[in-house]
């Protein structure tokens, strides 16, 4: 499975969780970090961890090197690193203070077909 099918399949399990807009990056030409961003966010600290520990489940049915995940505990922005994509799950006031998707203005955003992906949200 490449990059841009574990990303998508990972916007689906987000999706599944109730996460609120759904954004992936293609950082391959902005940054050395990772190939894609995904970028979501949950209502409380609650559902922001329901939705990290979804990733990790779905991490280990794909067979994915799980390099870290990190901000659990608080529930507030949790980053899963799966290598070529990191997962960043926020508390929703938390996404709208670091705003990533403005501060990694220059990568393309890629087309998902989930639910949740890009709808309104005030950034």
């Amino acid at each position: 499975m490449n990059s841009k099918e574990v990303i998508h399949q990972l916007a689906q399990t987000c999706d599944d969780k109730q996460a609120k807009n759904i954004t992936a990056l293609d950082m391959r030409d902005v940054s050395l970090v990772a190939d894609y961003f995904l970028i979501c966010h949950g209502n409380n600290e609650r559902q922001v961890q329901a939705i990290a520990r979804s990733i990790k489940d779905v991490r280990d049915d794909m067979d994915l090197p799980l390099k870290r995940m990190e901000g659990f505990e608080q529930g507030r922005w949790i980053l899963v690193d799966l290598d070529d994509v990191v997962c960043h799950i926020f508390h929703k006031d938390d996404r709208l203070h670091y705003n990533l998707e403005r501060l990694w203005g220059d990568a393309e955003r890629i087309e998902l077909s989930v639910n949740n992906a890009g709808d309104s949200y005030d950034l």
